[in-house]
């Protein structure tokens, strides 16, 4: 089975990737497409990349168990998307810490606070958890996937982890607009 680990950058994907990688083959979605041509461009030190082609190339990792961590690999085709959330308040700081410009800042906190990558997984796979990462530890989140990704290889949904457990919007009330002015 191919499982997603994906979310929105500084949710704690690559963390929890080095700690799963002791049990599974795991790979980023930037590993996989630089070994296959699969870049298209570089924009503001992002990479473009071509997720057609590089979806046909993880297709034919289906006859392993493999986590493909990484923010577009919910559109890789997975059989299991495990999205990865985290309290905008939280992310804004982690997101700051990194030096990226308002602008991509912004991109990204909008795209947590609208549940764009919950949203495009759900429309892409029937099978897709989210866990909040907020107050977790990445020992606990990758016990969490653990457990989802066991579940899942017997043919077991794992309830507690099911989609809508999240909104941001909400917790954020009034203060959503002035939160996103960075």
């Amino acid at each position: 089975m191919i499982f997603a680990l994906t979310g929105t950058p500084g949710t704690g994907k690559t963390s929890v990737a080095r700690m799963l990688s002791d049990i599974y083959d795991v790979r980023s979605v930037k590993e996989i497409a630089e070994e296959n041509d699969c870049i298209i461009d570089v924009e503001d030190d992002s990479l473009v990349i071509d997720i057609d082609s590089l979806s046909e190339i993880v297709r034919q990792f289906r006859q392993l168990d493999i986590v493909i961590e990484g923010h577009l690999s919910h559109l890789l085709s997975p059989d299991v998307v495990i999205v990865l959330r985290c309290n905008p308040k939280v992310l804004k700081e982690r997101l700051l810490n990194r030096n990226w410009s308002e602008e991509k800042i912004r991109e990204n906190l909008e795209a947590e606070v609208l549940d764009v990558i919950l949203v495009e997984s759900i429309e892409e796979v029937d099978r897709v958890y989210e866990i909040d990462t907020t107050d977790r530890s990445v020992e606990d989140v990758a016990k969490i996937v653990v457990e989802i990704i066991e579940f899942e290889k017997r043919g077991i949904e794992a309830k507690n982890f099911k989609p809508g457990s999240v909104d941001w919007i909400s917790v954020l009330g009034d203060e959503v607009d002035d939160f996103l002015r960075i």
